[in-house]
């Protein structure tokens, strides 16, 4: 029998988490088998004491996101280094990400000039911004003040938050 409903057939993002230094190997591993996958890492100088070296950070460690179908998910749990994917407390399923925040926090990765910080979220709900200068024009997101410092934090449903610091001048409010 053929399911073809869309929740069936419709591939979604989902969290993975994986063992201790894995994940760039299981990011490749994904990838070769044809799977979507986001890992968010960036590259940041590390300072030895006789050396400065450029190396890419993972933002989130033992985590890997992947957007895949239902048997797809399946393959995924294949793999060795993948120990299970992010279920929410209550829940049996693993958690579903909205495309539109996942667009956003690749997005914020990919092209953000400071340091991206990954957290639990525990800021408070701060006004709704769009970036309208430099290379993070056109991202939606909530400025809030971390330690008297302006940062613009995009929202992942219950999995925590991205936070890139920048100045005030580069936003603009939304709406109200």
């Amino acid at each position: 029998m053929v399911n073809n409903s869309n929740e069936e057939s419709g591939r979604r993002w989902l969290a993975a988490y994986v063992r201790m230094h894995h994940e760039k190997k299981v990011r490749d591993r994904l990838l070769g088998m044809g799977i979507t996958t986001f890992l968010p890492v960036q590259t940041v100088v590390r300072q030895w004491s006789d050396r400065k070296k450029k190396v890419d950070r993972v933002l989130i460690p033992m985590m890997i996101f992947v957007k895949v179908d239902r048997k797809e998910q399946i393959d995924v749990l294949q793999l060795p280094a993948v120990i299970r994917f992010v279920v929410l407390r209550g829940e049996h399923s693993p958690a579903v990400i909205p495309d539109i925040q996942m667009e956003s926090f690749r997005f914020m990765v990919d092209y953000a000039e400071a340091p991206v910080s990954f957290n639990g979220c525990d800021l408070q709900p701060g006004e709704r911004v769009q970036v309208i200068r430099g290379p993070l024009k056109g991202l939606t997101g909530e400025l809030v003040t971390v330690e008297g410092k302006s940062t613009i934090v995009i929202r992942i449903d219950r999995l925590g938050c991205a936070a890139v610091e920048m100045s005030a001048t580069m936003v603009e409010r939304i709406g109200k």
